[in-house]
C-alpha cells in the first residue's frame, strides 16, 4: 500500500516536463549532481572535523565551542544546498529513484542522522562549559560523534550505490528486496 502510494506520486513527479527537461538535459543534471556532492564535501568535511574534535583526534588544544561555532554556519549552507540539489536529483528521476532499495536506505539512514544531530547539539550546548577545553567530550557527546561519523560514511555509500542497478525492480528481485525496494507489481517504468 505504501510502496503503490510513493509509486503513484513518482510516477506524477516523473510526468512533469520540468523532470523530464532535467533528467534529459545535456547539462543542468551533471551540473546539479556535481554541485551536490561538491557541498557534500564541503559540508561533510566540517561535520567530520566537529565529530574528531569531540573524539579528541583533531584539534584537541582548541576549544570544542570555539569549533563548532565557527563551523556550523558554513555547515549549514553546505548541507541546504547539499538538500536543494539531493531534491532535483530526486526529481529528475523519481520512479527508479523510489524503487531503488539504496535511496531509501539512505532516506532511513539522514532521517537518524538528523535526529542525532539534534541530539547531539542539544546534549553538547547543555554541557559544553564543563568540558570545552578537554581533550575528549564526554562518553554521550563522543557516542553521537561516532554514530554521525557512521551514518554519513554509510550515507555517502549509499548515495553512490543508488546509481547501480543490482536491486532495480526490473530485475525479478526476491520478495523481500521487492518490497524493500518499493516494486509494484508489473508497474516499473524505468
Amino acid at each position: 500500500m505504501l510502496n503503490e502510494f510513493l509509486y503513484n506520486i513518482a510516477v506524477m513527479l516523473d510526468d512533469m516536463r520540468l523532470s523530464t527537461l532535467l533528467h534529459e538535459s545535456y547539462y543542468m543534471y551533471n551540473w546539479v549532481e556535481s554541485t551536490h556532492v561538491l557541498f557534500l564535501m564541503v559540508s561533510l568535511g566540517m561535520l567530520f572535523l566537529i565529530d574528531l574534535r569531540m573524539l579528541g583526534l583533531a584539534l584537541p588544544d582548541v576549544p570544542a565551542s570555539r569549533i563548532a561555532s565557527r563551523l556550523t554556519w558554513p555547515m549549514a549552507i553546505g548541507f541546504s544546498v547539499m538538500f536543494i540539489t539531493g531534491i532535483l536529483l530526486f526529481y529528475a528521476v523519481p520512479v527508479r529513484s523510489t524503487q531503488s532499495v539504496w535511496f531509501r536506505v539512505k532516506m532511513l539512514l539522514l532521517v537518524a542522522a538528523a535526529i542525532n544531530a539534534w541530539l547531539f547539539h542539544k546534549r553538547m550546548n547543555e554541557s559544553v562549559a564543563d568540558w570545552d577545553n578537554d581533550r575528549k567530550a564526554p562518553s554521550h557527546i563522543r557516542r553521537g560523534a561516532i554514530l554521525s561519523l557512521a551514518f554519513w560514511a554509510i550515507i555517502v555509500m549509499c548515495g553512490r550505490f543508488i546509481a547501480y542497478d543490482w536491486f532495480d525492480c526490473i530485475r525479478g528481485q526476491s520478495p523481500f528486496v521487492e518490497f524493500v525496494a518499493g516494486c509494484v507489481d508489473g508497474q516499473s517504468r524505468f
